[in-house]
């Protein structure tokens, strides 16, 4: 069940920060966000190797797209698309309206269930795929909001009910500072209120199965800044963010 972050602002100058831990089979082969993908040049996302796919992505027009799966809904099933698909062919789009238009309209029975956050500096949504025969497209208001497996804030999340209220009142992260500390440190939390190690932020198990990266982003609201993205290849609560490169050997930025 991974975590995703998004502060939405969209008066604001950063009006787009968003934290978020992956948490996956620790035997899924995966490679750190940069351009991978040379029809893709305009893209720096996560690579997932066994599928080919992404978790989270932004574009240079600012356009992020994070995908979660649903509740049960773990790993790949034969006669599926790969969900990590969803992310890359969100961000072939200019912005989070026309990315939302074009997948909703997507086949529903071709995926497993999933969220998918899609973000701008405008707007935000997250298209609901519960397994119900749709794909519904959820507008987010502006603010907090904690994505799941399950709803957006969704109280009946265990480690929403924890989190969100201690996010709501952290030090909201000043990117041109480059300060993220409050957030870096909620990451890295292995507290649970249940107990169980899965409801922590950080996810930490006996078995093949927990967090096994964490990312940090901030969109800015005109393009004399860039995009802040940051990124902890292992556990945030053992592996430091480092900065992904604006360039890469799919850029073609000059």
């Amino acid at each position: 069940m991974c975590t995703v972050v998004l502060l939405h602002r969209p008066q604001h100058d950063w009006p787009v920060l968003l934290a978020a831990n992956r948490d996956e089979l620790t035997t899924r082969p995966a490679r750190p966000p940069g351009r991978h993908w040379p029809d893709r040049p305009e893209v720096r996302a996560g690579l997932d190797l066994a599928a080919g796919g992404s978790w989270l992505g932004v574009n240079d027009r600012g356009l992020v797209a994070a995908v979660l799966n649903r509740v049960g809904t773990l790993g790949p099933t034969a006669g599926k698309r790969s969900r990590g698909e969803l992310v890359l062919e969100a961000l072939d789009h200019a912005d989070a309206p026309s990315a939302a238009a074009a997948l909703a309209d997507l086949d529903p029975t071709a995926y497993r269930p999933f969220n998918l956050l899609l973000c701008d500096a405008r707007d935000a949504f997250v298209l609901r795929h519960a397994g119900d025969g749709a794909i519904r497209v959820v507008r987010l208001a502006p603010g907090l909001t904690l994505l799941t497996s399950r709803e957006p804030n969704d109280p009946a999340c265990a480690r929403i009910r924890r989190y969100r209220p201690l996010f709501g009142s952290a030090e909201v992260p000043d990117p041109v500072r480059g300060d993220w500390s409050d957030w870096q440190l909620l990451l890295a939390s292995r507290a649970s209120a249940t107990g169980d190690p899965r409801d922590a932020l950080c996810v930490v198990t006996d078995g093949p199965y927990g967090t096994v990266s964490a990312s940090l982003l901030a969109v800015p609201a005109g393009p004399e800044r860039a995009t802040v993205f940051l990124h902890a290849e292992g556990r945030p609560d053992e592996t430091p963010f480092e900065p992904v490169a604006y360039r890469g050997p799919c850029s073609t930025a000059g």
